[in-house]
């Protein structure tokens, strides 16, 4: 759904997000995380995970729209 330069600029965004809240069970540097969004398509969802985090797939579950309600 977006291109890739534009999931690492909203995944470096994120990142400064959850870092500034400091809540006490967040790690300290780096935050790993995965933001799932929805378009207004049944096929149309992206997927968007902390830059650094590459080796972690990313669950078989994500990787639909929740929002689609075609039976």
């Amino acid at each position: 759904m977006f291109s890739h330069e534009l999931k690492k600029e909203i995944s470096e965004k994120v990142q400064e997000l959850l870092q500034t809240i400091s809540h006490p069970e967040l790690p300290e540097g780096e935050i790993s995380f995965i933001l799932h969004i929805d378009g207004k398509e049944y096929w149309s969802w992206a997927n968007i995970r902390n830059n650094s985090d590459k080796s972690t797939p990313v669950p078989e579950s994500l990787i639909c729209n929740f929002t689609d309600r075609r039976k």
